[in-house]
């Protein structure tokens, strides 16, 4: 039986584009080479498409703040309707590759919204992870939370801004709707980038210019007091939710230094030990969220679970990190029964069910 060609798309023009590189270092690792023949295509912060070597696609692999794409590969680019071989490598029409699914490892803007996701879906190849619909939802958390309360799902109180309201950002004002302290953070990010936790005047001005160095819309939100729960999904139509886990911050609050950089940044309790009809509600929940949102084949839904066992969804991340070592999302997995590499297979399963299903729809109206 022939291989699978799986293309590990990776890097990235996000402010997460280190951490998609740690990610890809795992997921490549953790494919199975008797089963799939992957390709390795890393994108730099320009935006250009590489085909990388493995054997030395990433510089300072094992050093998170010095890792960094190997650019010195063959460029590439892909070519929509292209079908047995859309990707071409620049200035040599033919050294072209087929591919049969995409594995998309890309966090926040050009990779986790809904961009990416909509070339493949031009291109015809099946992929990883969320749809285009779902990414573009859960990349933006102003979006997100809109639905969610919406729908029902219990959230906690935000604020909304863009850059052409910011005549009108008043502290006082803020502080009497939500309180302090507060949270602000960029609405299309992900990692804790840009994310800062605000108690004074001074502390909201830096936040808000260093949160809209990095977004066109803010999300300003109250401070919830509770234990930091998460939860991994899996599954199409009829999705699967894990054990939850808990994230105990060492920081101020989990941030990017907590999460990729400080070793001791944070303490990972997987799986948490929690009632078991908290358990139950947290997975409940979980999938509720994920159908809400338009999701399929993977997303993680993070919770507060506060002291008078309410439960609040914080938000969810359709292409959560995927480091076998730190990640909650195949952490999560393992715990509740399933490793690394066989979480990797059924992602792949379920991208090829997807693409089949929504080639046959398209099909049966033509």
């Amino acid at each position: 039986m022939s291989k699978l060609r799986v293309a590990v798309l990776f890097g990235g023009r996000s402010a997460e584009h280190e951490v998609s590189l740690q990610s890809a270092k795992s997921v490549i690792e953790g494919l199975d080479k008797s089963k799939y023949e992957v390709v390795l295509i890393g994108i730099n912060k320009e935006g250009q498409w590489f085909l990388n070597e493995s054997s030395h696609f990433l510089l300072n692999a094992d050093n998170p703040k010095l890792i960094k794409l190997n650019g010195s590969s063959q460029a590439v680019t892909l070519v929509p309707y292209q079908k047995d071989q859309p990707l071409i490598a620049l200035g040599d029409s033919q050294n072209a590759k087929s591919i049969d699914v995409v594995f998309p490892v890309l966090h926040g803007p050009f990779g986790e919204d809904g961009t990416i996701q909509g070339l493949l879906k031009l291109a015809n190849i099946p992929f990883v992870g969320p749809d285009v619909l779902g990414s573009a939802i859960g990349m933006d958390k102003d979006v997100t939370k809109r639905l969610l309360r919406d729908a029902g799902i219990p959230i906690g109180k935000f604020l909304t801004f863009t850059k052409s309201q910011a005549d009108s950002l008043n502290f006082q004002d803020i502080v009497n709707e939500l309180g302090l302290p507060l949270f602000i953070k960029p609405a299309n990010l992900g990692s804790s980038v840009g994310v800062h936790k605000v108690k004074t005047e001074d502390e909201f001005k830096l936040a808000i210019k260093d949160a809209w160095s990095y977004d066109n819309k803010i999300i300003i939100e109250e401070f919830i007091k509770g234990r930091e729960i998460e939860c991994s999904v899996l599954g199409n139509s009829d999705p699967i939710a894990s054990l939850p886990g808990e994230v105990i911050p060492q920081h101020e609050f989990y941030s990017y230094e907590a999460k990729y950089i400080d070793a001791k940044g944070a303490t990972l309790k997987i799986p948490v030990e929690l009632p078991a009809d908290i358990v139950k509600k947290v997975q409940k929940l979980a999938i509720e969220t994920f159908k809400t949102l338009c999701c399929e084949g993977m997303s993680r839904v993070d919770f507060f679970l506060t002291d008078d066992n309410r439960l609040l969804v914080n938000e969810i991340n359709t292409i959560p990190g995927f480091t076998s070592s730190i990640s909650q999302y195949p952490k999560l997995w393992e715990a509740t029964g399933i490793p690394y590499s066989e979480l990797l297979d059924r992602l792949i399963q379920l991208a090829l069910e997807r693409a089949k299903r929504d080639n046959r729809q398209i099909a049966v109206k033509a």
